[in-house]
């Protein structure tokens, strides 16, 4: 049984949760969020050599407040379920449902086992998790599917 959250599991989520809120994250959230589709593994390796572009610091910094933000869970410092509500992490699973495809691939060419390890640790530890990145997967396929008929009408 997962120990019941406290106070300091809930001031920390809320000092990471402003971390989101800094002028650069937003813009790199709302990257990922809006504009980042990729469509294989060397999409995303793409903008990952592509070092000194704002792509590839947006890249690195969301991906790595998550992978940050979810090894505070795999190493216990933070309550697991307060930190799985989706009302705060939706945005990590939105993220990782995206990459989550291509990532066996790219942590072979980047030669990295590790890459979003600690994320995809904490997604996968619960029924209620894998649900919900499962949701999330579906949401990211529908959107997928809407822009490329937009795409397709536009042609």
């Amino acid at each position: 049984m997962a120990k019941k959250p406290t106070a300091a599991d809930a001031e920390l989520i809320l000092k990471l949760y402003d971390l989101r809120r800094e002028a650069e994250m937003r813009k790199a959230r709302n990257w990922w969020l809006v504009q980042f589709w990729p469509d294989s593994a060397d999409d995303i390796m793409k903008i990952g050599m592509n070092l000194g572009t704002p792509e590839n610091n947006w890249l690195r910094q969301v991906s790595g407040y998550w992978n940050m933000a979810a090894s505070l869970v795999v190493h216990g410092t933070l309550n697991a379920d307060l930190f799985l509500e989706p009302s705060f992490s939706g945005e990590m699973f939105f993220i990782f449902a995206k990459i989550r495809p291509y990532l066996k691939e790219l942590r072979t060419k980047m030669n990295n086992p590790h890459m979003y390890a600690a994320v995809e640790k904490v997604i996968t530890s619960t029924k209620q998790s894998r649900d919900f990145l499962k949701y999330m997967e579906g949401n990211i396929a529908n959107r997928r599917k809407a822009m490329a008929e937009a795409k397709g009408a536009k042609a």
